[in-house]
């Protein structure tokens, strides 16, 4: 009689040591540091827009590849233009990004090099691996321009590794996952396998409201704007299986005029930002989403540091 061996568990953690660690993206604004988080992640939980200055929080992105779990903290781009009460808790959650991580991956336009760089590439603690992420390298026309441009970027700072790249391009992120393997330690993972963000659906919804609205406004909107999510019930679905999610939420500027833009004519703008959301949150909720959007003017909000803690930033 021949013994059979017992099959595997379906889910069965994979051979060989586990490995986690924290990777901090860091760069200026605009640079597409949310792009490449969200490629990372393989899903959409940062928002993305032309318009500077659209990360306002520390988001954490994570991804599971074999036995090593990656997470990825996406930051504020360093603010440097304004000095209010919003910007230094941006620049406080970059600082508190950097202090404590296992990788750095610094986010810079291939070829390019600006004081804003600068000031970011300034914040980093010495001891702690940086790789230097050449983002955008789709837009370099004479990839030979590169090469002094990289000579200048080592005597600015002692980088681990240089890595070209375009965070649309699937190889280009597939070889990033294996570089930054290597810094990871053999430690359990902090998150399950499926696990794709720390970050509540609360804070998701908040997101996209605000995405579509800096979207649709273009740079017609000071930046200063927010989004305040007034309620967030959940219910069975009415017909069929899944569940209805029915949100509330503020907009909130610092201006009747801009309260006025964000509305539209005959409210066609809100109705369009209300729209988009709904359509993208069904989709990232896995539910039927019903919507409401206001909009409220609280001049100065910005510079007031309890009112800028009161709307959810550290």
């Amino acid at each position: 009689m021949t013994e059979q061996t017992p099959a595997a568990p379906e889910h069965a953690a994979p051979a060989g040591p586990q490995r986690c660690g924290l990777i901090a993206i860091v760069g200026k604004p605009n640079v597409g540091k949310s792009t490449l988080l969200n490629a990372l992640v393989g899903q959409k939980i940062s928002i993305t827009s032309r318009k500077a200055q659209t990360t306002r929080h520390r988001i954490t992105g994570i991804h599971t590849i074999g036995a090593a779990q990656f997470v990825f903290v996406d930051t504020p781009g360093f603010q440097t233009r304004h000095d209010n009460a919003l910007n230094r808790s941006l620049n406080k959650t970059v600082l508190g990004a950097v202090g404590d991580v296992d990788l750095v991956l610094f986010v810079v336009e291939a070829g390019s090099f600006a004081l804003a760089d600068a000031k970011v590439l300034s914040l980093l603690k010495p001891g702690v691996p940086v790789l230097l992420v050449a983002n955008k390298l789709d837009k370099v026309h004479r990839r030979g321009e590169l090469a002094p441009w990289l000579k200048s970027m080592q005597e600015r700072h002692p980088f681990t590794e240089f890595v070209p790249m375009s965070a649309k391009n699937p190889k280009d992120v597939e070889r990033l996952f294996a570089i930054c393997e290597r810094y990871l330690p053999e430690q359990p993972w902090w998150y399950a396998e499926d696990e794709l963000t720390d970050r509540s659906e609360r804070f998701l919804v908040s997101e996209t409201v605000r995405e579509k609205l800096f979207r649709l406004t273009g740079d017609e909107l000071p930046y200063t704007s927010t989004v305040v999510i007034d309620k967030f019930d959940e219910e069975p679905a009415r017909s069929g299986p899944g569940r209805m999610v029915r949100i509330a939420a503020t907009i909130v500027v610092e201006r009747d005029g801009h309260k006025a833009m964000v509305i539209g004519d005959k409210g066609e703008r809100i109705k369009r930002i209300g729209t988009e959301a709904r359509v993208e949150l069904e989709r990232l909720l896995d539910a039927k989403v019903f919507i409401e959007l206001w909009v409220k003017v609280r001049s100065g909000w910005a510079d007031d540091e309890a009112r800028v803690r009161s709307f959810g930033y550290e």
